[in-house]
């Protein structure tokens, strides 16, 4: 294992392109991230601007991690008769998803300040192999 792994799907094709480019259903792009090796943990930044703390989830189901956000916004504009003049709705979700096998899970930590979630994922210490002798009977 290589530490931490974005789960990715790759399509490419010679002719076409990527075709995951073409598959993508997410309303608004990928969020960009930075993920740094401090030795003994890692460090991920995810740029998430325009959502609230509370738009933010960060699930573990064993050895993955997904951060994912959803937002939604209305604006409306009415008349004095209470017709509206506009209204605009839109709704956007974004995912990414993380290998977590080196990690102690339990430990994790998370937060989120100026558009920006920081999470802490401290390392497995490595443990040497348990070495016994097996006697003969």
């Amino acid at each position: 294992m290589f530490g931490i792994t974005p789960y990715e799907k790759k399509f490419f094709d010679p002719f076409f392109g990527d075709f995951d480019k073409a598959f993508n259903s997410s309303a608004l792009p990928g969020f960009k991230t930075d993920v740094k090796d401090t030795g003994d943990r890692y460090i991920i930044e995810s740029e998430l601007p325009g959502f609230k703390k509370e738009d933010i989830k960060i699930d573990i189901s064993g050895d993955v991690m997904t951060i994912s956000a959803e937002n939604t916004r209305t604006a409306e504009e009415k008349d004095e008769n209470g017709s509206y003049i506009r209204r605009e709705r839109t709704f956007g979700s974004v995912a990414r998803t993380f290998d977590i096998s080196e990690i102690r899970s339990e430990d994790i930590s998370a937060s989120y300040n100026d558009g920006v979630l920081t999470l802490e994922l401290p390392k497995k210490t490595a443990t040497e192999p348990e070495v016994r002798r097996l006697e003969i009977r």
